[in-house]
């Protein structure tokens, strides 16, 4: 029983992130972080930009979600994420350009549909930021 995993897929437009075998899944949802187990009962929901981490045999891996669906089965996971990346391929200047530009645009924002797509590209650049400093926290 102790060595039980759950097949994880995390796929975005680009192609796919991760497949593989996991002890345990962490992802951003809607209403807070949730922690999947094997066995974890079947459920549908969306989740925020943030940080996905799966926890394997070798390790922990972390991905980068823009936002997406999630859906679990007693044997497996899959994330559909609107964009999606490994954790070590974010770009800390360019998230930082996305966020001074989300902030410029929702300074303009004319009307509530450009203000709602700023805010979005702001909490995405936000949520690039928050896991890059953690990346950097990590590593000494």
């Amino acid at each position: 029983m102790a060595n039980a995993t759950i097949h994880v897929d995390i796929v975005s437009a680009e192609g796919e992130i991760f497949a593989g075998e996991a002890e345990m899944v962490f992802v951003p949802a809607k209403e807070g972080e949730l922690g999947i187990t094997p066995r974890h009962a079947p459920l549908l929901t969306l989740i925020k930009a943030g940080e996905v981490r799966v926890k394997t045999a070798e390790g922990e891996t972390s991905v980068y979600v823009g936002g997406g669906a999630l859906e679990v089965q007693p044997r497996r996971v899959t994330i559909l994420a609107d964009t999606a990346m490994r954790a070590h391929d974010l770009d800390e200047a360019a998230a930082l350009a996305a966020k001074q530009r989300a902030e410029e645009a929702l300074a303009g924002a004319a009307d509530k549909i450009d203000q709602a797509h700023a805010l979005a590209e702001l909490a995405q650049a936000a949520a690039q930021l928050k896991l890059l400093e953690k990346l950097r926290r990590t590593r000494g």
